[in-house]
């Protein structure tokens, strides 16, 4: 069991969250919820023992393995896939290393009665005791399954680290964490660089083989699929709910529900009071009762409203010029890098109007197939945009792509035109950029932020074809809904490529499959997709 003790944060004259303390349990699977700035990240890094609190502790048993995941990590440069993520079990392979060391100092050195031969025999036994207390393990098969698991090919095993992406060097990181067993894993944010696949795995295996969880998320579908408790960090304390998150919703509604009625209440008693004292002070036989009636006012403690975020996207996509029938058309397209094909003879078209989606697993196309649409690269093949075709692209790395050295209304002012430019301010507003907000540097914001103004130059001008690739990287929960809103209410084409199944929902009624350089064509809604293809995808992966 771990236990938070009376914790505090404060920083310049601000109480970020004070006198918390809950308990982790063995097999606790914990959302740590609350709106931005709440305090999530910095709780969890906390626990994690990277950060200071500034009053109270965190506990836990000496032997305790904590596991921390943080939003951004990079793996070393010099090592290939499979060295890295070996080095989960580093501890392992230090003690043996030294017994070998020791053993054969043993052998060579004729000092049998010195103090230093005593010490190494001691020091000995104590490595082996360890070390053949740990249960037979192949370590090697252990790195392979987890590297599968998570998406890895076994090409990939000898690749450098260095040669892949953020997101998958990030996916190593969480290799080693998982098989490291820890007694308590902290994930923040963990599915924004995985595929759906990917999440799946990783759901399975919090579930039946992690012992304790803690995470932050923004993906709905994952933390209820994987939580039975929910903790909030909201106006500088917590509230614990033995429910997985879209429960707690409920209930916290509930919650605020009854502080309203009870605040008015306490007001309107407050208030009765006041004018019971205003009417009498000053009256003599009334002396003793004002006099009680003031002690108690002020004595009494407020009722607190849990503070909600009001704050909110207000994003509609303007009215789309009429396309071609078949605005994409896609006929026998291969592609393939050096000696590596991505996908062959790809057939697909899309009617106007429709909304489809790009699955599966990182490497297998889907990028790629957007870029070849898009007519970025050279491929086999014929990818036709249709009559009349204006398309709005944002990228997997729209965000990443912004000039760093203007501000957020530079960045809008240099691509918007004509009469738009003096209503800039007002469409900054509507995404949540407000006042001096808007004189910020884009290197102080955060990667919501990035993507919400990546979105407004985007919708600068109509289009009637929307790609999208992983939109909703770093986007919140609220900020999701409203965008997945707008994309139901877009009157254009949609291409969606994202691993958020939960905001995937109800917005396409087909799924193009990528899989072993092949593009395959369902007639179905993802959740009917993930529905038939979830057992066997977990069969694949042997667990």
């Amino acid at each position: 069991m771990i236990s938070v003790d009376n914790l505090a944060v404060e920083f310049s004259g601000h109480t970020l969250f004070s006198e918390v303390s809950f308990t982790i349990n063995e097999n606790d699977k914990i959302a740590l919820m609350g709106k931005n700035g709440a305090g999530k990240s910095t709780m969890m890094k906390i626990i994690a023992g990277v950060q200071k609190g500034t009053h109270g502790n965190v506990r836990a048993p000496k032997d305790a393995i904590i596991a921390y995941l943080p939003q951004h990590l990079l793996t070393e440069d010099n090592m290939t896939v499979f060295e890295e993520a070996s080095k989960a079990f580093s501890h392992v392979f230090a003690m043996r290393d030294e017994m070998e060391v020791l053993n054969k100092q043993l052998e060579t050195r004729t000092d049998y009665e010195s103090d230093d031969y005593m010490k190494i025999i001691e020091r000995v036994s104590d490595l082996g005791e360890k070390y053949y207390a740990l249960e037979d393990v192949n370590y090697d098969a252990e790195v392979e399954k987890a590297l599968k698991g998570l998406g890895f090919k076994q090409s990939d095993f000898i690749r450098q680290t260095n040669e892949f992406s953020g997101g998958w060097r990030m996916r190593i990181e969480l290799v080693k964490i998982l098989l490291q067993k820890p007694d308590l894993i902290l994930l923040d944010e963990p599915t924004n660089h995985i595929d759906i696949e990917s999440v799946i795995w990783l759901e399975d295996f919090l579930v039946n083989k992690a012992k304790a969880v803690v995470v932050i998320s923004h993906d709905r579908a994952f933390i209820d699929n994987i939580t039975n408790r929910t903790i909030e960090v909201t106006m500088g304390r917590i509230y614990d709910y033995k429910t997985n998150y879209s429960h707690y919703l409920q209930l916290r509604e509930d919650r605020r529900a009854h502080q309203i009625k009870a605040y008015q209440e306490q007001q309107k008693f407050i208030a009765d009071n006041q004018t019971f004292i205003d009417r009498f002070k000053g009256t003599y036989s009334k002396t003793n009762q004002v006099s009680s009636r003031e002690r108690m006012l002020e004595k009494l403690e407020i009722i607190e409203i849990d503070d909600i975020d009001t704050s909110a996207l207000k994003l509609r996509f303007p009215p789309s010029i009429r396309s071609g029938d078949y605005p994409v058309t896609v006929k026998d397209v291969s592609k393939s890098y050096e000696n590596h094909v991505v996908f062959k003879e790809a057939n697909l078209s899309i009617a106007r109007g429709e909304k489809v989606c790009f699955v599966g697993r990182n490497g297998e196309g889907k990028s790629t197939m957007i870029k070849a649409i898009l007519g970025d690269i050279d491929v086999e093949g014929t990818c036709v945009l249709g009559h009349n075709v204006k398309v709005g692209y944002f990228a997997q790395n729209q965000a990443a792509l912004l000039d760093e050295s203007l501000t957020i209304f530079q960045t809008v002012d240099e691509v918007a035109k004509g009469d738009v430019r003096t209503q800039i301010k007002n469409i900054l507003g509507r995404f949540m950029f407000k006042g001096d907000d808007i004189d910020k540097k884009v290197s102080v914001l955060s990667g919501g932020e990035k993507t919400r103004l990546a979105m407004v130059k985007l919708l600068l001008e109509p289009v009637n074809v929307l790609i999208l690739d992983e939109p909703t990287n770093h986007l919140d929960l609220k900020s999701k809904d409203v965008l997945k809103e707008a994309l139901q209410n877009f009157d254009g084409t949609l291409i969606l490529v994202s691993h958020d199944r939960d905001f995937l929902q109800g917005l396409s009624k087909k799924v193009f499959e990528f899989k072993e350089q092949r593009v395959i064509e369902h007639f179905e809604t993802i959740d009917d997709f993930l529905a038939r293809n979830r057992i066997e995808s977990l069969k694949a992966i042997d667990l």
